[in-house]
Parts: structure tokens; sequence; C-alpha cells
């Protein structure tokens, strides 16, 4: 007694201390694996193209950073730690159960083959719900994050209803898949727990006759049931084992779906682009967005920009103008036609490099959170304080200034803190502080007022006296006429014409001219075409006859009857 009890207490410290080094070892393991999983999805999803980002949402996408990782480093870390040593025990109590009594091991082997075949079955359905609960809660992510982000929109629109309804709707979905992995559960563990008691009623019933005929003593079979009920409690641990590794499995299937995927167009594959100054072409170009195959954008379009001179993109709405800026920049490739700069195929260059040749402010500019001198420097993270007061003030962001904080001010989240203008007069900072060859001006003064567009495109003036090649996309008649070139788009996905301003408006057919005057009246024909309901000759001098008394009083009638409907 005096050496035993003191060596089992050496033995049970021995073992505690074990149990934890292995759960702080593999915790520190499982929050490694889902770090690098994080870091290296991230790194891959950042890595894809126009494409992918127009099929999978935000929130779909960050549902997996988050919440899949952490399953799958669960499943693989602290869930297989546990798994192995019920497997061990369970075995162990086998092995000692067979040296006591090897005819009481065979009944238990008896209802081995349901045992077996209920937890194949089971984790095939474990699987497939695991999967289907995390594309369900990384749809119900995606809505949450896109309404939270226009939360103005959605509160302008009085549209919280509705949105409420949309939500509760995903998490009704959300809720039936974890209701049926409850009852799929409650099934499985149900009928295990049974045929273990089952299992344990044959073994007093075989081990009492084995008793009462003298193969075994009573206290083999005490023994024997001590282990046995030691290997059923390790078998609910095997079986509570391979449940979370379903459930890990399926989640690993997104993570592996994403990290297996390799972009169309590769960021980092190509010849290095040390300068885009030069000639820009586009050779009988074909492009429709591949989510929308049918819808043919640009068909053999054909145009060239001269290096280093101001050219502006018109034509109408969905006429392509946008588009053309994707194409440069390399976010989708072409269906047919090249895209050369200086005689280089933009298909060969590294995106990349490209990309950091190509300086960009669009419409609807997107800042991150952080502060005003963070959003500027994020085209050039090296740049210093002075070089970013300076861009600061050829953008003319005159408003700084004024601001307690100045360039320290927190813009908040998507730059919510500031109005349009104030936000477009940092995107074109943060694109002069980048001093590219190419500089893409999306409608980039449509948010000034008068004073500040004036201030702007003389900014934008001094700069295009270089070498940089100057590309505007705009409706702005200022913006129009300051460009060398211009080029005008039509919508049959070609290029109506080009040149100057002089030359296309001094022709009043010409596609620019109709383009300006619509433009200029709003969209209303100045010359609209004659009812077809008479003859052109009667129209403008009988229109106002026409019109005698009882129409009018039909119309006051009709609005009367409008206002007593309910709104």
């Amino acid at each position: 007694m005096y050496q035993f009890f003191p060596a089992l207490a050496l033995v049970f410290t021995l073992g505690a201390a074990a149990n934890f080094g292995r759960i702080v070892l593999l915790r520190v393991i499982g929050e490694r694996v889902v770090s690098r999983l994080r870091s290296l999805l991230y790194r891959k999803t950042l890595a894809q193209e126009g494409e992918f980002f127009d099929a999978n949402k935000v929130g779909d996408l960050t549902s997996r950073f988050v919440a899949d990782t952490t399953i799958v480093g669960k499943s693989i870390t602290q869930n297989v730690s546990d798994g192995l040593r019920s497997i061990i025990s369970c075995t162990a109590s086998f092995i000692a159960m067979a040296w006591i009594s090897p005819s009481l091991v065979l009944t238990i082997f008896l209802a081995a083959p349901f045992i077996g075949a209920g937890t194949v079955i089971y984790s095939r359905v474990a699987r497939r719900l695991a999967t289907q609960s995390q594309k369900a809660l990384g749809a119900l992510n995606k809505i949450g994050n896109e309404r939270l982000e226009s939360v103005r929109t959605v509160q302008a629109f009085a549209g919280e209803a509705q949105e409420v309804g949309r939500y509760n709707a995903q998490v009704r979905k959300l809720f039936n898949i974890g209701k049926t992995q409850a009852l799929t559960d409650a099934r499985f563990f149900a009928l295990n727990g049974w045929l273990g008691n089952m299992i344990v009623i044959g073994l007093l019933w075989h081990g009492g006759s084995l008793v009462r005929d003298g193969f075994l003593t009573l206290g083999d079979l005490t023994t024997f049931m001590m282990y046995a009920v030691y290997a059923g409690t390790s078998v609910i641990g095997v079986t509570s084992f391979l449940s979370e590794l379903m459930k890990g499995v399926g989640a690993a299937t997104r993570l592996f779906e994403l990290e297996d995927r390799k972009p169309a167009i590769s960021p980092t594959l190509g010849v290095r682009v040390q300068s885009a100054k030069g000639l820009i072409e586009f050779s009988d170009v074909s492009f429709a967005y591949p989510t929308r195959p049918d819808n043919q954008i640009f068909k053999n379009m054909s145009f060239s920009i001269p290096g280093g001179s101001n050219v502006c993109i018109v034509g109408p709405s969905g006429g392509g103008k946008s588009t053309v800026t994707s194409l440069l920049l390399r976010f989708y490739e072409v269906n047919s036609g090249t895209i050369r700069i200086n005689g280089v195929d933009i298909a060969k260059m590294n995106a990349k490099s490209l990309r950091r040749c190509i300086g960009v402010v669009a419409q609807e500019p997107v800042l991150f959170s952080g502060t005003i001198a963070e959003n500027i420097a994020y085209s050039n993270p090296r740049a210093g304080r002075t070089a970013i007061v300076q861009a600061a003030s050829r953008a003319n962001c005159t408003f700084i200034s004024k601001l307690q904080k100045g360039l320290d001010t927190e813009v908040g989240s998507r730059g919510t803190q500031l109005s349009g203008g104030q936000k477009q007069r940092i995107a074109i900072a943060r694109a002069l502080l980048k001093n590219p060859d190419i500089l893409i001006l999306d409608e980039a003064t449509s948010a000034l007022d008068a004073e500040s567009e004036v201030a702007v495109n003389a900014a934008l003036a001094r700069l295009m006296g270089g070498n940089m090649t100057t590309i505007s996309i705009a409706h702005r008649l200022s913006t129009i006429k300051r460009s060398d070139i211009i080029i005008v788009l039509n919508n049959e996905g070609s290029v109506a014409e080009t040149g100057s301003y002089t030359q296309l408006s001094a022709d009043k057919d010409s596609a620019f001219s109709k383009l300006m005057e619509w433009q200029m009246t709003g969209g209303e024909n100045p010359h609209p075409p004659a009812s077809p309901y008479r003859p052109p000759h009667e129209e403008s001098e009988t229109a106002d006859e026409e019109f005698d008394v009882s129409d009018e009083e039909e119309i006051e009638e009709e609005e009367k009857e409008s206002e007593k409907r309910p709104r």
C-alpha cells in the first residue's frame, strides 16, 4: 500500500500534466491552422479576376474566412485528438475484454454491423447538412453585410420592414437546416444508445449463463462489464469524433473550392511592365461580361489613343465607356481581339505591374476606414507626409484644413463622414500621388461644385501637360472641351466617330452633336416625331383648339378620384 498508492498518484499527476500540455498544444496548433487558412484564403481571393467577384458576394466570402476556417481548425486539432484518444481507449478495452472472455466479445460483435452501417449513413448525411449549413450561413452574412453597408439607402426608402423580412427568410432556411441536423443527430445517438443497452443485456444474459455453467467466475464477469462500460464510453467518443469530422469536411469543401481556384487572369504571371507610356490600341475587341454572355458590350471595336494625349470617351448610357477602363486594367479578358500598349499585348503583361502604372478615379470613389492621410497614401504607401500634403493641395482638398484633426481625420466606413465632393477630391489626390503613366478619370468631377471643379480641372490640366496619357469618361462639357481627342461610342458596341471637339461639334449631323443635344435637352427630343393619329400638317395649329372644356373636366375628375384612393 505504501508503494502502490504513491506510484498511482504520481501516474495521475503525470497524466494531468500531459493533459494540460495536450490542450495547450492543440489549441495553439488550432489557432495557427486557422490563422494560416484565413491568410491563405484572403490572399487567394484578392488574386481573383472580376468574373469571380461578379459571381460571389462579399458576405459569403467573409463567412468562409471566419466560420468555415474555425470549424476546420477545430476538426483537425482538438477533435482529432479526442477521437484518437477514444479509439485507443476503445481498442485497449476490447483487448482486455478478449483476454477475459472471447465468447462475450463475440456477442458484442454481433451488433457491430448495425452500428457500422448506421455510422456510415450518418456521416454522409452530416457532411451534406454541414455543407448546406455553411452555404446558408454565407448567404445570411451576404444579406446582412450588403444591407448594413447601405443602411442609409434602406432607411431613405423606408425599407426596414422588407429587409427584416428578407433576413428572416434566410434565418428560417438556416433554422430548418439546423432542425434537420438535430433530428438526424437525435435518431443516430438514440439508436446507438438503444443498441448499447441491448448489448449490455445480451452480455449479462450470456455472461450469467457462463457463470452458472462454471466457465466464468463472478469476478471475471464484473471485470469484463467494467471494461465494456469503458469501451462503450469510448465508442460514443469515436462517434462524436466522426460527427465533428464530417462537419469539418463539409466546411473544408467550401474552403478548398476557393483555395484550389486558379484565377483566369493571374496577377503575377507575364512580362513585368516598367512603363505604360506610349500608344494604346484597341484592335477588333469583342467583349461580353462572363455573368451576362448574351449581352455583347463590344463587337469588333477598334480605336487608338496616342501616348501623352488627353482623350475623352463619350457615349450613351450602357455603351461600354467604363468597360473600356476595366479591360485596360485587365479585370476581364477580351473574348476576341487585342489591346496593346506601346505595341505589346496587355494579355502578355504582368497584371499587377500594369496596374501600378495606371491611376484611377472612379465616379463613385471608394474610401477605406482610416484617416484621410492613409486613404491618400494608399496608392503610394512609401510617400512621406510632404508628398501627401502636396497631392491634397493639387486636388484642391482645401476642406482638410478646416477639419479639427486635418489629415488625421477619420473618414468612417466607406467614407461616410465626408460628402461626395470631398470623397472625390481625396480620390483624385490618391491618384495624383501615384504619379501614373495612364490616368483614368471616370466622371471624376461629377460630384464637385463649380468652384471646386474649376480648381481641380486646373490641377489636372497642369498634370496632363507631361507625358502622361489621360483617359476621361465624362458628360460634362467642360471636361469634354479640354480633351485632345473625343471617342464617341454607340449602342452597337463600336466606335461611331473620333475627332477633336471643334471638328465634331462643327458637324451638326455627327453622332457627337446629337449626343450633346440629347443631353442638353435632358433626354427630350427637340424635334418630336409627328403623331400617328393625325396628318403632320394638322398638328401645331390645332393642338390647343382640340383640348376643349370637356377634356379638362375629365382630367379634373380623374385627379379628384386619385386623391380619394388610399396611398
